[in-house]
């Protein structure tokens, strides 16, 4: 369970600025997707296939697949697409890749022109969707949702700005997203632990001084009572693990690029912020507050030290994954805490998509309007429980039917956790698919601590959280020269900072720094970005 959550939890990060979605993109012009739909089935139109009911086609067909796979079982075995298949008359012929290498696949795929029928969980990056969309690899999607994706179609029409953020600068969408408007995090949130606040007799940190007293007193009275000064007070891996969390107590929505409540884009490695931020991460360097071994340890040597009751502050997916046990209310969510910043903290809320790319339509497809509908099942509650807690009665049964509420049943195979044998069932086990989490999905089946850890998100959290940035397209142009600059920069920026925590340059030589940054190119990727945002901004609902 933790090895897929933890796979789960990276795949819903934040990727670097360079290689996911930058900037915004353009509106749709006016009868885009209706253009789309007549190009669409025009060209490919399939007799049979059912606007509403089932099975989709009368006929049964057979498309390919390409799906990012965690190796976790066959596919041609899960019960998940067999019964997809008995449901839709749809089989797939399936022509996967393991996840470690699924990119390079992808991409060579995309230069053969071996495309398969539909890419499934496949993360197709917003300069992929442009790319290929343009060149007419994948095809238009918004005339296929209007008239086969009832259920996708009810949410864009609810969600506007979701629409806006899956729609490349040209108008058309090539690819579906994951849907998610009840999550909180967008990385994995910080977490303390409960055995050290309770011997050192301390209160949930509320100001940087504060969290300083604690990491402080951590640090010279064992709070672990083995009698040896072996408490690593902070512990992270090179900072990425709570750079996004920590830059949030001094003003900064997101690591790299954000946008204010008034609408101004900012890139964080330039802000006065991340002046007091690395201040204060180079204050808890020199004090040995902050681990040592964060810019060389792995995840693994991080997560041995919170096992060994060594660590008193960490960011993971859940406090137990570091800390060991099962997942608990033990070690308290940590409250982002105020700085010397005006109206800090602030919090980067997960934006309500998990991937924007997450199922595509290539050109070689017969039965685009059959696939749509194959996918949009995923976008309802019967399909989006289907594919996320498999099939019922075999993990869970209705308790109350009619109220969509739920109870788990033992899992079926012996020491085997529910998580792992869900991997056995399902094809949503450590990837992002399309389709939607609803709360309705889960509704009976969430723990204690999963409700707990919802008081505890809206509590310390949502009453300061802003999404940090729309998913959002560059033009092919703006692309270009944003990756061009990002090349270089993102490597100074990552280089610099681990100087600037660790001493090796002085925090006097600020200045010089933001100046080769701007030198660099850091205020042309705002200005692509602002620009973006703004068409985004203006983009038709």
């Amino acid at each position: 369970m933790k090895k897929l959550l933890k796979s789960s939890a990276l795949v819903l990060s934040l990727t670097l600025l360079g290689s996911t979605s930058l900037a915004g993109c353009s509106s749709s012009k006016d009868g885009a997707g209706t253009e789309a739909s007549k190009t669409v089935e025009g060209a490919k139109k399939v007799e049979g296939v059912k606007k509403e009911g089932f099975p989709i086609v009368e006929q049964p067909i057979t498309l390919t697949m390409m799906a990012q796979d965690k190796g976790l079982s066959d596919w041609n075995q899960m019960q998940v697409l067999k019964d997809m298949e008995k449901l839709t008359n749809i089989k797939f012929q399936y022509k996967n890749a393991r996840d470690d290498s699924f990119v390079t696949k992808k991409n060579l795929v995309f230069a053969s022109g071996d495309l398969p029928d539909v890419f499934y969980g496949a993360d197709l990056t917003p300069a992929e969707q442009v790319t290929y969309g343009t060149q007419g690899a994948l095809i238009p999607l918004e005339g296929l949702i209007e008239s086969y994706a009832p259920n996708l179609k009810k949410v864009l029409d609810e969600h506007p700005d979701i629409r806006k953020s899956i729609t490349a600068p040209d108008g058309h969408i090539y690819a579906l997203p994951n849907i998610d408007l009840t999550a909180v995090w967008w990385q994995g949130p910080m977490w303390y632990n409960g055995k050290f606040l309770k011997a050192l007799g301390m209160e949930v940190p509320k100001t940087t001084d504060e969290l300083y007293t604690y990491l402080k007193r951590v640090k010279v009275e064992d709070p672990n009572g083995n009698g040896k000064k072996d408490e690593v007070p902070l512990s992270s891996v090179k900072l990425k693990d709570l750079r996004q969390y920590f830059l949030g107590f001094w003003g900064m929505y997101g690591s790299d690029i954000y946008s204010d409540k008034e609408g101004k884009v900012h890139y964080a490695p330039m802000e006065e912020g991340y002046k007091g931020y690395l201040t204060f991460m180079n204050k808890l360097w020199n004090e040995d507050l902050l681990d040592h071994e964060t810019f060389s340890q792995t995840n693994d040597q991080k997560k041995a030290k919170g096992k060994n009751n060594q660590i008193g502050l960490v960011a993971d997916w859940f406090a137990a994954f570091t800390y060991g046990g099962d997942p608990n209310n033990d070690n308290p969510l940590m409250t982002p805490v105020k700085s010397e910043v005006p109206g800090s903290p602030v919090y980067a809320k997960h934006p309500g998509l998990s991937s924007n790319g997450t199922f595509a339509i290539t050109k070689n497809n017969k039965s685009p309007e059959a696939s749509m509908r194959w996918a949009d099942y995923q976008y309802g509650y019967e399909g989006a429980t289907l594919f996320s807690q498999g099939p019922e009665n075999v993990l869970w049964k209705y308790k109350d039917k009619a109220a969509h509420e739920k109870e788990w049943l033992p899992v079926p195979k012996e020491g085997v956790t529910r998580d792992d044998y869900k991997g056995l069932l399902t094809p949503n086990v450590g990837i992002v698919p399309p389709g939607i989490n609803l709360p309705d999905v889960t509704k009976g089946l969430r723990s204690d601590f999963e409700m707990w850890l919802d008081k505890q998100n809206q509590e310390k959290l949502v009453p300061i959280a802003k999404a940090p940035f729309p998913n959002l397209y560059l033009t092919k142009e703006e692309q270009a020269e944003a990756s061009a600059i990002l090349s270089d920069l993102n490597k100074y920026v990552e280089q610099m900072e681990a100087k600037f925590v660790t001493g090796q340059e002085a925090l006097s030589n600020w200045d010089k720094y933001k100046a080769q940054v701007k030198k660099m190119g850091g205020d042309r990727i705002v200005e692509l970005n602002q620009a973006a945002y703004d068409r985004w901004n203006k983009a038709s609902k």
